[in-house]
């Protein structure tokens, strides 16, 4: 995410969420195109209701991670296809690198991702710079679980990470988590200050 973020207007930063809103999904759409399926076909694939993913392609709602993850695999591609307009089919470079602050931003339900290295395609592990907002306590039905494993390492302000089965955490700059994404589980920042994690979460199972 760009360094002078923060000192954005409100304004601004809410056009630009709108921007980011609508490119993911013109992205969605096209790579749903491109696989040749209709909305229908794509909701029977991904589990999701048909409303919702009209709704995430038109840039009216924000999908979770997990929802993200979802359309991802149904489409049958790496989850880099959804992060760039720009993406070949048949790459084959096996070295990206992101210089700072340059990598493909996303925003999703409760995030602001920065989606790093994202030429290197069909990656095992999805790296992000992520900023997260500052919400009420998390509730059950915030948590959301999918395939795979992740960690975070917190780069500034404080998180509070809540994994199913587990006492909530906080999270200090410095500290890190490791956990398994099947359990539910969700993050929260705890201030006002701009918070971001440094984000490493699994895409197709190690082994494969």
């Amino acid at each position: 995410m760009d360094r002078n973020h923060a000192a954005l207007p409100q304004d601004d930063w809410e056009t630009e969420r709108m921007q980011l809103r609508t490119d993911l999904g013109g992205r969605m759409k096209a790579v749903r195109l491109g696989c040749g399926l209709t909305l229908e076909a794509a909701a029977q694939r991904t589990g999701l209701a048909l409303s919702t993913i009209h709704k995430i392609e038109n840039g009216r709602v924000s999908p979770s991670y997990e929802n993200l993850v979802r359309i991802a695999r149904a489409y049958d591609i790496g989850m880099e296809r959804l992060f760039s307009s720009d993406h070949e089919a048949h790459q084959t470079t096996r070295m990206s690198v992101t210089k700072a602050g340059q990598g493909r931003k996303v925003r999703s339900k409760n995030f602001e991702y920065e989606v790093l290295c994202n030429a290197l395609a069909e990656k095992k592990i999805i790296p992000l710079v992520t900023l997260v907002e500052k919400r009420a306590p998390l509730r059950p039905e915030d948590l959301e679980s999918h395939d795979g494993e992740e960690t975070l390492y917190v780069l500034s302000g404080r998180v509070e990470l809540v994994v199913e089965h587990y006492q909530p955490v906080i999270l200090e700059p410095g500290d890190c988590a490791y956990f398994d994404s099947t359990i539910k589980h969700g993050l929260r920042a705890l201030d006002d200050t701009e918070t971001k994690v440094f984000w490493a979460c699994t895409y197709i199972d190690v082994d494969t």
